[in-house]
């Protein structure tokens, strides 16, 4: 029986790396949470005006709780912006408030990456909750069917991750455009602004790695154990 694939390894090293990026998220936001932006204005308010200017005015904008829990939710329609975002004049809320508005403009536009990203949200959390057992139950069990059913999903997996880097990557693109374009991110502004987007979108890349490793090593033990 083998249950720890050849690129465990690569794991736990992808694992440190997340971490890492995600530290660096953090103090990023903290960072530029304590900058006002140039205008003065919170992330209710700049959400607000570039929905508007992007013919979004039935979009609502409403505070959620948590920390760094923004989001926009295609079924809703509602652009879903945390505390320190919502009511938050700093450099770190304008810039997340504008990505978040940023999905709500490719889901008018239909991206093709955001509508195969949302048909594949909800079957694929369900399969990779059963992922993990159906590999470890294959490897114990010496049942190479239930092995391959394991890489499959975490196949699927990758593909999400992948689909998944050009969304947030044109969200981005999108809210540092419109800040740029409305004078919104003037002087130091515009580097928070970066800098808080992008160590966001290496949160993105660190989970395409990991779901990378992952079928590696699965594909690995399901080799092993035929």
């Amino acid at each position: 029986m083998d249950i720890l694939g050849p690129y465990t390894p690569l794991i736990l090293l992808i694992f440190v790396a997340s971490m890492l990026i995600q530290a660096a998220l953090t103090r990023s936001y903290r960072k530029w949470s304590g900058v006002r932006n140039a205008r003065n204005l919170t992330g209710a308010q700049v959400a607000r005006m570039m929905l508007d200017e992007n013919g979004l005015t039935h979009v609502p904008v409403n505070a959620v709780p948590g920390n760094l829990s923004d989001h926009y939710d295609p079924l809703g329609k509602t652009v879903n912006l945390s505390e320190g975002v919502y009511g938050v004049p700093s450099v770190a809320a304008m810039a997340i408030a504008a990505h978040e508005v940023g999905h709500a403009v490719q889901d008018k536009v239909r991206m093709p990456a955001l509508v195969l990203r949302g048909k594949m949200a909800v079957p694929l959390s369900l399969g990779m909750n059963l992922a993990p057992f159906m590999v470890l139950l294959g490897a114990v069990l010496h049942f190479s069917g239930l092995l391959w059913v394991g890489v499959v999903l975490f196949g699927a997996a990758l593909v999400f991750h992948l689909v998944t880097l050009p969304v947030e990557f044109d969200a981005s693109r999108r809210a540092l455009a419109y800040l740029n374009g409305r004078g919104l991110s003037g002087g130091e502004g515009q580097k928070g602004a970066q800098g808080v987007l992008t160590a966001a979108a290496l949160t993105y890349v660190a989970g395409f790695a990991m779901a990378l490793a992952q079928l590696l090593n699965v594909l690995g033990i399901a080799r092993n154990n035929d």
